[in-house]
């Protein structure tokens, strides 16, 4: 396997140090290898007390996924734009937040795509998530199923 020469731990600090020219610090092969997408992935995420997590996460929602991909062909204007996470405090641990694999053809799903057509497909796999399985037969009760119902379809 090749050895990395950009590690992410020093991406994070130029994250959390908010340095702005980062990008511009960077090797030829050093810039191939950074991703501004796995930028997002490791910036939400860090270790610290509950309220310095939740502003990262929400911090990083705010300014990075709402329009990230709008911005692809700027990736200078990315990392500035990831540099906003941060609130000045210092540089801190970050994590990888691992991607839940989802079953598309899961009972689950099918029951939040049809009680929410409207939504898309990112949305019912957040529902999915965050719902327990109580949440879901409470849901089903609510549309009106009877238990037969509710447990051979959920």
């Amino acid at each position: 396997m090749k050895e990395r020469k950009l590690s992410i731990d020093r991406q994070m600090r130029a994250l959390d140090g908010k340095v702005r020219n980062f990008p511009d610090t960077l090797t030829d092969e050093e810039r191939r290898e950074f991703s501004e997408y796995m930028m997002i992935r490791w910036s939400s995420s860090v270790q610290g007390s509950a309220d310095l997590q939740a502003y990262y996460l929400m911090s990083c929602n705010e300014n990075l996924n709402k329009h990230f991909f709008d911005l692809s062909r700027h990736p200078k204007l990315q990392w500035l734009a990831a540099t906003t996470v941060s609130p000045g405090m210092g540089t801190f641990r970050h994590d990888w937040i691992k991607t839940k694999k989802l079953d598309n053809n899961n009972k689950v799903l099918k029951f939040l795509r049809n009680l929410r057509p409207d939504l898309g497909e990112d949305d019912i796999a957040l529902l999915a998530e965050i719902n327990t399985m109580a949440d879901l037969k409470q849901m089903a009760q609510e549309l009106g199923w009877d238990d037969k119902r509710i447990k051979s379809e959920l």
